[in-house]
C-alpha cells in the first residue's frame, strides 16, 4: 500500500485535490491537509514561522508515506525535510529548487504582485487565480471548477506565503536531500521557466500549473506510476544482494 500526502500550493486550499479522488488506483491512500490558514485550519500565530509551520503539520506528514506538493506546497515541503522525519519520498508538482526564475516569473513581476496584494488582497488573489490556469486547455472551464473546489484563506497567511515564494530556496536541501526526489511538470506550466519543465522527470502533456483540474485522471495515474518506480528502484538493491 502507497500512502501520498497532498499538499496544496499559495491562495489554494486542499479541495483542489477532490478532482482525483475517483481516479487513485485501488493500493494508493490519500490525503489532503490544509496548511494552517487554509480552508478550516486556524492560521499560525507567525505564519511565516517555518519552526511553527513543522510543528502544525507533524502529524500530517508521516515519514511513512510520499508527500507531493504542488507549487509553494513544495517549496514548503522541502524546508520541512530539515524539521520533520523525511518522507519515502518527495514529488515536487510545479515547482523547482525555487519560485523566481529570470526565465519564469520574474522576482520584479513578483515583487509588483506582492504590492497589488498589500493594496487589495482579494482581487489580487482573484487574479492570481485565472492568471495560473494559462496553460491548461480550457483555462475558463479550469477556472470555474477551481472556484467550485476552493474556498477563502486567511489574508495573513497568503501575505506570509507570498513573502515565502520569494525567499524560499531549497536546492541545498534537495541536494542533499534525506529521500529520493523526483519532479513532474505540466508542458505548458505558466510559471515555470522552459527549462524547468525540460528537466523535469516526468513531464504531463495538454496541461498547465494546475492539470488537477484540467488532467486529474493523467496526473493521478502519473503520481502513482513515480511513486511506484521510486519503491522499485528502492526494493531492487536488497532483492539483488547476495545471500
Amino acid at each position: 500500500m502507497t500512502r501520498l500526502v497532498l499538499l496544496s500550493g499559495w491562495g489554494v486550499d486542499a479541495g483542489i485535490w477532490r478532482p482525483l479522488a475517483d481516479h487513485w488506483p485501488g493500493d494508493v491512500t490519500v490525503t489532503a491537509p490544509d496548511w494552517p490558514g487554509y480552508g478550516a485550519r486556524a492560521p499560525l500565530a507567525a505564519p511565516g514561522s517555518l519552526a511553527g509551520l513543522a510543528e502544525a503539520m507533524a502529524v500530517d506528514l508521516s515519514a511513512d508515506a510520499v508527500w507531493i506538493g504542488w507549487s509553494l506546497g513544495g517549496l514548503l515541503a522541502g524546508a520541512l525535510l530539515a524539521r520533520l522525519p523525511p518522507p519515502r519520498a518527495l514529488i515536487l508538482l510545479g515547482i523547482g529548487t525555487r519560485f523566481c526564475d529570470p526565465e519564469g516569473v520574474t522576482r520584479a513581476e513578483l515583487t509588483a504582485f506582492r504590492r497589488a496584494f498589500a493594496r487589495d488582497p482579494a482581487a489580487t488573489r482573484r487574479h492570481f487565480l485565472r492568471w495560473q490556469l494559462g496553460g491548461e486547455p480550457d483555462p475558463r472551464a479550469s477556472h470555474r471548477r477551481l472556484l467550485d473546489l476552493v474556498d477563502d484563506v486567511d489574508p495573513a497567511t497568503l501575505a506570509a506565503g507570498l513573502d515565502q515564494l520569494a525567499a524560499l530556496d531549497v536546492s541545498r536541501v534537495l541536494a542533499d536531500a534525506p529521500c529520493p526526489v523526483r519532479r513532474l511538470a505540466g508542458r505548458h506550466d505558466p510559471l515555470l521557466p522552459p527549462a524547468a519543465i525540460a528537466s523535469a522527470d516526468r513531464v504531463l502533456d495538454h496541461a498547465g500549473h494546475c492539470p488537477m483540474l484540467s488532467r486529474p485522471a493523467a496526473l493521478a495515474e502519473a503520481l502513482a506510476a513515480m511513486t511506484g518506480d521510486m519503491r522499485a528502484a528502492r526494493s531492487a538493491p536488497a532483492e539483488e544482494a547476495p545471500a
